[in-house]
């Protein structure tokens, strides 16, 4: 069974999507397609390299991600592939896959170079689809492009280690309001070393990061209700810090982007005593 994932910023009113997937099909009709998601703010690379970055490890090895996020080919970005932990990788080197080469050193990278090979109205997607399809099929990346060694990162994608703390930023708020940030658990886990730390952000103060959401109803008295509204921090399925709130509703409770005024790009820091 070959995988292709589809991550991109198009949204689901247009043609874009069913287009792109009839591309796939036509040059494949033997692969799988996956959505993962079509709702990325527009260009927005944190939001894209956080999403594919919690969703990858999902798929079976040798799955293909079409990346479809801000891929307009010009004198700053290039189109590349990447063989990363048994995955590939199709995006423009825009900086979004910096997250994914913070833990693990890519097996192989390429510029894509089959520009010239197409038809001259095909389309910077039409690039995609072929070279997903080639990788999909069991192609080897050196017939698609040439190796290169680095790719663009975008540092303000990485959390800072700064004397007792680490600076972060909110990089994604999901359809729940919680704000995620790009603080790992690694992190924490290698800068603590068991000390005492607040979580700290506009002026407020989170002192406990807990296991699970349920785990802040701390006392048997109090039904689980009660505790709706309050805020929370945990590490996340993909090992990001996390702040929410318990049961938010963004159109009743309300959220950490609604309550806490927590949005894209804030700061929250942890503050070890």
């Amino acid at each position: 069974m070959s995988i292709i994932t589809l991550t991109t910023d198009y949204g689901l009113k247009d043609h874009f999507v069913g287009s792109l997937k009839g591309k796939l099909l036509s040059e494949y009709s033997e692969a799988t397609i996956i959505d993962i998601s079509h709702n990325i703010d527009p260009f927005n690379i944190a939001e894209t390299s956080y999403i594919i970055g919690a969703a990858y490890s999902s798929f079976p090895k040798g799955t293909v991600h079409l990346i479809g996020v801000d891929i307009e080919r010009n004198v700053e970005n290039n189109h590349i592939a990447m063989q990363w932990n048994n995955h590939y990788f199709i995006c423009a080197d825009n900086g979004v896959l910096s997250m994914l080469i913070q833990k693990i050193v890519p097996q192989k990278l390429v510029e894509i170079n089959i520009h010239d090979r197409l038809p001259n109205d095909a389309t910077d997607l039409d690039v995609f689809v072929k070279v997903a399809c080639h990788l999909a099929k069991g192609g080897l990346l050196n017939v698609i492009g040439k190796e290169i060694k680095t790719i663009k990162e975008v540092t303000d994608l990485q959390a800072i280690l700064q004397d007792n703390q680490i600076k972060g930023t909110v990089i994604y708020s999901d359809h729940l309001g919680n704000a995620v940030t790009n603080i790992t658990k690694k992190m924490f886990l290698e800068m603590g070393k068991g000390r005492p730390y607040e979580i700290k952000f506009k002026n407020k103060t989170i002192k406990t990061i807990l296991p699970k959401y349920s785990d802040i109803g701390i006392s048997e008295k109090y039904p689980m209700k009660d505790y709706e509204g309050e805020k929370l921090a945990i590490f996340n399925e993909a090992g990001f810090l996390e702040i929410a709130i318990f049961r938010s509703n963004p159109e009743m409770v309300g959220s950490a982007s609604s309550l806490l005024g927590l949005s894209y790009r804030d700061v929250v820091s942890i503050v070890f005593n």
